[in-house]
């Protein structure tokens, strides 16, 4: 079997490859791809070549193909229909970390089954929804708290709307994007801009992935408060002010990173059992509005191109397979 896959050749140079496919052996399974993400943060850093050259190991997906800076086969978002494999599994649809690529074959234990509740499209969130899980776990937010989300990309609104669920917690989300304001109402959370965020947050999650939102969490915070720090700054250095009144209010900031369960579940829950949780948890249809584009597979090169210069907005991009052949 031949496939379709996405290169990154070398940084802000792409190109769509034809690959053999194995056929599956004992226990693999070959997934024909419906629908892949692009992880807007991320993969933009890959595609400028900004992955710290002492975090390339850390950083390589699952299923990645050569190295950072390139060339290198990336991605992590892939939802699909096992033709092939377990019985149990065979016609299912079915999520699993692997780059852009039309058809691919993994170890049966590497793709997570999508409920039957869960279109295929909202699937590809579950990277997201993911990573929302575990800021949360390390968040750890109480009955009542009152929380902010700074930026409102796919993971802050993930995590804005997941944690409107527990009671008596009030979300804000603060962008410098007023258009997310639309967003954020389709979600049920607040929005602001940052010169009108509200102060004397019981919890600030930062997801904007720049100096200026982590300072003004450090500014919004309660006393006594936490920060926790969910962006990703690749190679960029970070610069935010800890004077005047950050000792005397006895802040603190706390980093999440999606590559390890959370400290507080650890001891009960695997990898497995949470990426299966978030699955569960995108049975709800707000969800829908962190979609908000869609291109062919042909056009995915020039799309990464458009994502990582900023010049196409947006919350989750989903590129659509089905015609791969």
């Amino acid at each position: 079997m031949r496939a379709t896959a996405y290169w990154l050749e070398a940084p802000a140079q792409a190109s769509l490859r034809d690959e053999a496919v194995p056929a599956p052996a004992p226990g693999e399974v070959l997934v024909r791809t419906l629908y892949t993400g692009i992880s807007r943060g991320t993969e933009s850093l890959v595609y400028r070549g900004e992955v710290p050259a002492g975090e390339r190991e850390r950083m390589r997906a699952p299923f990645q193909a050569g190295d950072f800076p390139g060339p290198v086969k990336y991605g992590y978002l892939n939802v699909g229909v096992v033709e092939q494999g377990p019985t149990e599994l065979a016609g299912r649809t079915v999520f699993a970390l692997y780059p852009h690529q039309s058809a691919f074959v993994v170890p049966a234990a590497a793709v997570a089954v999508v409920p039957d509740d869960v279109p295929a499209r909202r699937a590809v969130l579950a990277g997201a929804v993911e990573t929302a899980v575990n800021i949360l776990w390390d968040a750890a937010p109480l009955v009542g708290d009152r929380v902010t989300v700074v930026g409102a990309g796919m993971i802050g609104c993930a995590v804005a709307r997941l944690a409107r669920g527990i009671p008596g917690v009030e979300v804000t989300v603060v962008d410098v994007d007023a258009t997310k304001q639309e967003v954020c109402e389709r979600l049920g959370v607040g929005y602001a801009r940052p010169a009108d965020a509200p102060r004397d947050r019981d919890l600030v999650i930062d997801t904007s992935g720049s100096d200026e939102g982590l300072q003004l969490a450090i500014d919004t915070a309660a006393t006594e408060g936490e920060i926790i720090e969910a962006s990703w700054f690749g190679d960029r250095t970070a610069s935010v002010r800890l004077g005047g009144a950050f000792h005397s209010r006895r802040l603190t900031i706390r980093s999440s990173q999606v590559g390890m369960v959370s400290p507080r579940r650890r001891g009960t829950r695997t990898s497995s059992d949470r990426l299966a949780l978030a699955l569960r948890l995108l049975a709800d249809p707000a969800f829908d509005h962190l979609l908000t584009g869609e291109s062919s597979w042909r056009d995915l090169p020039d799309v990464m191109a458009a994502i990582a210069s900023g010049s196409l907005p947006g919350l989750c991009h989903t590129i659509d397979w089905r015609d791969s052949g």
